[in-house]
C-alpha cells in the first residue's frame, strides 16, 4: 500500500513539474508576444493608421511625384552598392578574423563594432572632414573633377561604413561553428583556396550571409543621420526616401511621409520574410 502511495506521489510531483514547465513556457511566449506587439506591431500599426486617414486612394499619390520616385531610385542604388560592397568585404573580414591568428587581431575584431558605437551623425561629420571643402582629400578629388560631398559617393561611403558590421557579425559565428575540417579535406584533394571557398565555405555559410545581407540592406534603406549630413538634402538630386520623409514631416505633408515610411518598412520586412521562407523550404527539402 505504501509503495503504491509512493508511486502516486512521484507521478503527482512529475505532473506538477510538467505543469510548472508549461506555465513558464506560456509566460515566456506571452512576454515575447507583448514585446513584439509593443515595439514592432504597434508602431507599424500607427503608421498604417496615419497613412490611411486621408483615404486608401491617397496612399498612391506620393508615388506619382517625380521627387518621390527619384528618392526611391536613389535609395535603391545606395542599397544595392552597399550590399555588394558589404557582402564582399564582410565575408573577407569575417574569414580572416576566424581562420587566421595574427598580431592586432583582437584590435581589428573590436574595430568591427565601431560603427555600432558611433552616432551616424558623427560618421557624416567625419566624412565631411575628409572630403569636404578644405578637407584632407578634397583637393585630390577636386583636381580630377570628382565631387564626393553633397553627391552620391559620400552617401554610399557613410552607408557602407554603418552597414558592414552586420554582415561580418552574422558570418563569423557560422564560420566558427563549421570549423575547418571540410576546407582542409578539399585542399588535401587539390582544391585551390578560391575553389575551396566557393564550393565548400560559401555553401556552408550561405544562411548567415543571407541574414547579414538582409540586415545590411534594411540598414542601408533606413539610414538617415549620416546621409543627412553629407547629402546636402538637395531635392531631386541627393534626397533619399528617408530624407524625403524628413522633409515631408518638416513641410507638414504627413500623409506622404507615412506612405513612404510604410513602403520602406514593408520592403525591409519582405526581405527578412523571404530569407526565412527560403531557409525553411531548404530545411524541409533536406529532411525529405
Amino acid at each position: 500500500m505504501s509503495a503504491g502511495a509512493g508511486v502516486r506521489r512521484k507521478h503527482d510531483r512529475a505532473r506538477m513539474r510538467r505543469g510548472r514547465g508549461v506555465a513558464v513556457r506560456g509566460a515566456l511566449v506571452t512576454v515575447c508576444v507583448l514585446y513584439l506587439a509593443v515595439l514592432l506591431l504597434a508602431p507599424l500599426g500607427g503608421i498604417v493608421w496615419q497613412a490611411r486617414k486621408p483615404g486608401w486612394s491617397a496612399l498612391g499619390d506620393p508615388f506619382t511625384r517625380s521627387d518621390v520616385v527619384h528618392a526611391f531610385w536613389l535609395t535603391a542604388i545606395i542599397a544595392l552598392i552597399t550590399v555588394a560592397v558589404t557582402t564582399a568585404f564582410g565575408v573577407i573580414v569575417a574569414w580572416v578574423l576566424i581562420r587566421h591568428r595574427f598580431r592586432g587581431r583582437a584590435l581589428l575584431n573590436g574595430l568591427v563594432d565601431l560603427p555600432f558605437a558611433l552616432s551616424p551623425v558623427t560618421v557624416g561629420l567625419a566624412c565631411v572632414l575628409l572630403f569636404g571643402r578644405g578637407g584632407w582629400f578634397h583637393e585630390f578629388f577636386a583636381a580630377r573633377g570628382i565631387q564626393i560631398i553633397f553627391a552620391l559617393p559620400s552617401m554610399v561611403l557613410v552607408t557602407i561604413f554603418i552597414s558592414i558590421p552586420f554582415t561580418i557579425r552574422e558570418v563569423q559565428p557560422v564560420l566558427e561553428e563549421i570549423g575547418t575540417e571540410e576546407e582542409d579535406a578539399a585542399r588535401t584533394l587539390g582544391a585551390s583556396v578560391l575553389q575551396t571557398f566557393f564550393r565548400v565555405t560559401l555553401p556552408n555559410i550561405r544562411w548567415g550571409l543571407l541574414y547579414g545581407i538582409a540586415l545590411s540592406a534594411a540598414r542601408a534603406i533606413g539610414e538617415i543621420g549620416a546621409v543627412l549630413v553629407v547629402s546636402g538634402l538637395i531635392q531631386g538630386r541627393t534626397e533619399t526616401a528617408t530624407l524625403y520623409i524628413y522633409r515631408a514631416m518638416e513641410e507638414r505633408k504627413t500623409a506622404s511621409a507615412y506612405a513612404v515610411a510604410l513602403t520602406l518598412a514593408g520592403v525591409s520586412i519582405l526581405i527578412l520574410a523571404a530569407i526565412e521562407w527560403l531557409k525553411h523550404k531548404r530545411t524541409r527539402e533536406d529532411e525529405a
